[in-house]
């Protein structure tokens, strides 16, 4: 009997009667077939757009036959390059997304820290609760933080009903401050998942070893626990910032014209002003920016650490 066809015990103990090639070839049959629909879901709402994307911001303006031949042209990366209204605001937006990525890390690290180490048995309660607002709406979210805020809203009302002020405070709503507020509450649970898969992870008698040594527990923490997650932390950090770098629709709730992003202004070109050609050349850009970042974040990441894996 050839090395092909010899059987193959299955976890059970039972020999598989199939030779070892006709279940390598089921194998890639069912590899296939689970990965074809992905890939063409990819192919059809991230690959096509792109293109589409691109193709229009190198057309000299927009016509009714979008698809038409044109000449290409790069007129619209060099009045995006030349502005420096449009490079401000991106550096306005990168800041604030910074400053959001690095706020909703640091409180998210005390809930992973808690539910890895201290919450026991009610672990997986305590991550479902921590969970439950991802199970609403985004926008809802975000109106309550507007309901809370507002002129009329509940902090408002509270202050002026127990006599603190005299007048609703209008400096609450619509400006950068709330929006990274908002995006900071809104972010956090999302931060916590890929700290708590690093903590998760780390092996507690290092702990005892720690302890052993006189190590007092924030010297356990600092010499042990803190180097070991830092994977997790670079990795909720660039989770948070690089979505938030192109984010519109919390700006455009809470932030108003004091609160304006850079995707803001792209949404504008699409929207208001018509000038896709423009608005495309401005997200061709931030993709750009963005696709740097990610490159960067895999380097300090390094997913295969995260995932346990060999790096």
């Amino acid at each position: 009997m050839t090395a092909a066809s010899t059987p193959v015990p299955d976890p059970a103990g039972r020999a598989d009667a199939r030779p070892a090639g006709r279940r390598l070839d089921q194998r890639r049959r069912t590899f296939l077939g689970l990965s074809i629909p992905v890939a063409l879901a990819l192919l059809a709402f991230l690959v096509v757009p792109i293109v589409l994307m691109a193709t229009v911001s190198i057309r000299p303006k927009l016509t009714p036959d979008l698809l038409g031949p044109f000449a290409p042209t790069l007129q619209h990366y060099g009045q995006a390059v030349e502005s420096e209204n449009y490079w401000r605001l991106l550096w306005t937006s990168g800041v604030m997304a910074f400053v959001v990525a690095l706020v909703a890390t640091a409180l998210a690290y005390p809930v992973a820290y808690f539910l890895a180490f201290r919450a026991g048995r009610r672990a997986g309660l305590y991550l479902i609760l921590l969970l439950v607002p991802f199970w609403t709406s985004y926008l809802l979210r975000v109106m309550a933080w507007k309901l809370l805020l507002g002129a009329n809203g509940v902090i408002n009302e509270a202050l002026t009903g127990i006599r603190l002020i005299d007048e609703p405070l209008t400096a609450l709503l619509y400006n950068r401050n709330t929006v990274v507020v908002t995006l900071v509450y809104v972010w956090i649970p999302f931060a916590t998942l890929p700290i708590l898969a690093v903590l998760g992870r780390i092996d507690v008698r290092l702990h005892d070893a720690a302890a052993d040594l006189y190590g007092s527990p924030f010297q356990q923490f600092v010499r042990v626990t803190l180097p070991l997650s830092l994977p997790g932390l670079a990795a909720a950090f660039l989770m948070v910032f690089i979505p938030t770098l192109g984010e519109y629709v919390t700006p455009l709730l809470v932030g108003g014209t004091g609160g304006i992003m850079f995707g803001n202004l792209i949404q504008d070109f699409f929207t208001k002003s018509g000038n896709w050609p423009l608005g495309s050349a401005l997200s061709m850009i931030m993709l750009a920016v963005t696709l740097v970042l990610v490159v960067v974040g895999l380097r300090v990441v390094q997913p295969r650490r995260l995932l346990g894996g060999r790096s």
